[in-house]
């Protein structure tokens, strides 16, 4: 009979379509499921060398290179970014239309981030005099840790940095 054959070639398929995940990232590249989120203190961070911003109104790119020194953890969402200004901070926004991928990280692998940002003026209400650069990873709690911030001040727009943090990307991609 024609039935059974049939029958048997939808399970297959059906069971073929069941094992293809399309919800979360392949294990092709180094990037997979699991893990419990990176924390900052299990991770190497090094933060430039940047193409700085020279004067006001232009804009600098810093990139942000992170390495796995600890067991195998899960990168899912965007790094926490916040310029301190001594007496004010700011919290530097996901780059408009970014979406982070989740990235499972074995010891010895390495990610980037890009933070870009205008370069503000000297003075005034327009501008935040930045000091401080503090990194944490997204799902890690409030764990941080912090750089100097040697780029210059960093324009506000409506009272919020003109800045924004791009996706973490394997490195070389």
């Amino acid at each position: 009979m024609r039935a059974t054959p049939l029958a048997v070639t939808a399970l297959a398929a059906a069971l073929l379509l069941t094992a293809c995940d399309s919800g979360g990232s392949d294990d092709s590249n180094g990037t997979g499921k699991g893990g419990d989120a990176c924390g900052i203190d299990q991770l190497g961070v090094e933060v430039g060398p940047a193409n700085a911003a020279p004067a006001a109104g232009d804009t600098g790119n810093i990139p942000v290179s992170v390495t796995n020194q600890s067991s195998p953890c899960a990168l899912d969402g965007f790094p926490g970014i916040e310029l301190n200004a001594g007496d004010k901070s700011a919290t530097v926004p996901a780059a408009d239309g970014a979406k982070p991928e989740k990235l499972t990280l074995a010891k010895g692998d390495s990610v980037t981030f890009t933070l870009t940002y205008v370069r503000g003026g000297t003075s005034g209400a327009e501008s935040l005099a930045a000091k401080t650069l503090r990194i944490s990873m997204p799902g890690a709690g409030d764990d941080e840790k912090s750089f100097p911030w040697t780029y210059g001040p960093v324009a506000l727009k409506g009272g919020e940095p003109d800045a924004s943090v791009g996706p973490f990307t394997h490195a070389g991609d």
